[in-house]
């Protein structure tokens, strides 16, 4: 847990922590005065970000460890008021029905065993808006998924969609981004990191871009 964010996040990593920001609160906003709960909230990287923007928001997580780092940084952004953690199950969510205007998790759906009850519980606790990314099937991430220590559940559009609606949610947009390896951004130096950045987005601009996509982001309404 301490050496999560340096170890994903510092030098290069910084650009794929602006990106994934980025798509938070393009799917969220506006989040000033809103209920929010990020489900899987590690180090509270995204929590924190949106308790600053006004949000009132809950962030979830089932390690102890990472509760403690996100407690942390919301101590020294002086955010403690504005925002809750809790551990819990994301599995079964201690929260009512409706208890959220939105409801979102990111970096958490490539581990999920049993991803069609979590969204279950994601649409259940929420009354308006499920947000989540993924890594997609028959991709450029498919060449060297295998190759990673935990490897990572990859998913197709199709099953999304089929996900989607037996949680009764809609599908409102879906982004898919091409991506160099996130491990490759990890390594590389900061200047390295957004020189291979502008090559992923030029890329993704391409006819070749979709199919190669590696990352979708889904932002979903409650039916």
């Amino acid at each position: 847990a301490e050496e999560y964010e340096d170890k994903r996040f510092s030098n290069g990593g910084q650009v794929i922590d602006r990106r994934e920001k980025e798509a938070v609160l393009d799917a969220l906003a506006p989040v000033e005065d809103r209920r929010i709960l990020e489900i899987a909230c590690g180090t509270g990287r995204f929590t924190v970000m949106l308790a600053d923007r006004g949000a009132e928001i809950v962030g979830m997580d089932i390690s102890d460890a990472m509760l403690s780092e996100a407690r942390e940084k919301a101590r020294q952004a002086d955010l403690m008021d504005p925002l809750e953690f809790t551990r819990g199950d994301a599995a079964r969510l201690p929260f009512p029905d409706d208890h959220f205007d939105a409801v979102f998790a990111m970096r958490f759906f490539h581990l999920a065993d049993t991803p069609a009850s979590f969204l279950s519980e994601m649409r259940r606790v929420s009354r308006d808006r499920v947000f989540f990314d993924t890594f997609r099937r028959y991709s450029a991430r498919s060449l060297y998924n295998w190759l990673l220590p935990m490897g990572s559940r990859l998913y197709s559009e199709t099953e999304v969609e089929r996900l989607l609606s037996g949680a009764g949610l809609r599908l409102e947009r879906a982004d898919h981004d091409f991506r160099l390896p996130f491990g490759f951004y990890r390594e590389v130096p900061g200047n390295v990191a957004e020189a291979a950045w502008q090559l992923d987005t030029a890329v993704g601009r391409t006819p070749l871009g979709p199919p190669l996509a590696s990352v979708s982001y889904w932002d979903a309404r409650v039916v």
